[in-house]
């Protein structure tokens, strides 16, 4: 008989876990449903692995703070360094998957799988994604030709890395994509089938660590638009940002009063990431901006939101502009 791997599914709320009062509307609440109860609502799961759940949160992502994910990679990293576990599968709400994702990513010291996964229906909703997705991310935490491919992410039959992923829909359950680097694989009822490795560092091959980490460096993101004042720069300095990252305009663009402010900051030691609001594309040195001169990092292919997670890892220690420039080519 077929030795099964051992799976431990960690909850953290969302709406994978949500009930609403009727099975049709649109309105519910986060987080109502224990582990206990989604691993009960996926039948065969058993068949998969030799699943444990455990409660390790319970909030919906929009209210995911650092301190639950610093906890929860260190949680993560300690199940994985035992023997007996062969992967690891996060319930997470998809407001704020993608950033989660990409500190795991980023943090998690282990070559073995682990998958996050989440539902855009409650549990209570007709067609409820949530038993579906959590099934395929077992299979894929169990599977052993996911190892060393970092951070993974499950959702409607998609297997996608950290690195690209993100949410491009308010509530279509085909929100998450991945749109600069394409997926890593599918996995269709439990069948995986991989096209290709994780894109850039991470985990086992990732230089951050979280020994005797609590916090993180305070980093703020500001959203570029016509005529932006220059002043949300002061404000977020005054209120103790080390670091900005700018959703700019276009290639990671900015007005001119904005980025004579940006400039000012960064000849302080403030370190100004030039990201973009715009959906898909790199964002790069020197092209419209004369980087090297205002000291600047572009972001390449991450979007504001995980530029501003590897900005505050790598605060964590004292490095050049030059330096976190590389770090941005590098993950």
């Amino acid at each position: 008989m077929k030795t099964l791997p051992n799976v431990t599914i960690l909850a953290t709320g969302g709406t994978i876990a949500g009930t609403a009062p009727s099975s049709t509307q649109a309105g519910y609440t986060s987080g109502k449903i224990n582990i206990d109860g989604m691993i009960q609502a996926v039948p065969n799961i058993e068949k998969l692995a030799r699943v444990d759940g455990e409660q390790f949160s319970n909030v919906g992502s929009q209210d995911m703070s650092f301190e639950i994910m610093i906890n929860l990679s260190c949680r993560i990293n300690a199940l994985l360094a035992t023997k007996k576990i062969n992967g690891v599968v996060v319930t997470h709400g998809t407001d704020t998957m993608e950033e989660t994702a990409f500190f795991l990513n980023l943090t998690v010291k282990s070559a073995k799988p682990v998958v996050m996964t989440g539902a855009m229906r409650p549990a209570t909703a007709v067609s409820a994604d949530g038993p579906l997705n959590l099934y395929n991310a077992v299979a894929v935490a169990a599977d052993p030709e996911a190892r060393e491919k970092g951070l993974l992410v499950v959702m409607n039959d998609r297997i996608h890395g950290a690195h690209s992923l993100t949410k491009t829909n308010t509530t279509s359950v085909e929100t998450f994509l991945s749109p600069v680097n394409g997926l890593i694989g599918t996995v269709i009822y439990g069948a995986v089938k991989y096209y290709r490795g994780p894109f850039r560092q991470h985990t086992v091959f990732s230089e951050f660590s979280l020994e005797g980490i609590t916090a993180l460096p305070r980093v703020d993101i500001l959203y570029a638009c016509a005529d932006m004042p220059p002043d949300l720069i002061d404000c977020s300095v005054a209120n103790g940002a080390k670091g900005i990252v700018i959703a700019g305009d276009g290639n990671g663009n900015m007005n001119e009063a904005t980025l004579k402010k940006a400039a000012q900051m960064a000849g302080q030691g403030i370190f100004i990431v030039r990201s973009s609001r715009v959906p898909t594309g790199t964002v790069s040195r020197n092209v419209e901006v004369d980087d090297d001169t205002h000291q600047f990092i572009v972001s390449d292919e991450l979007n504001p939101a995980k530029a501003r997670i590897l900005l505050m890892l790598v605060l964590l220690k004292n490095r050049s502009f030059q330096q976190v420039q590389e770090l941005f080519y590098s993950y």
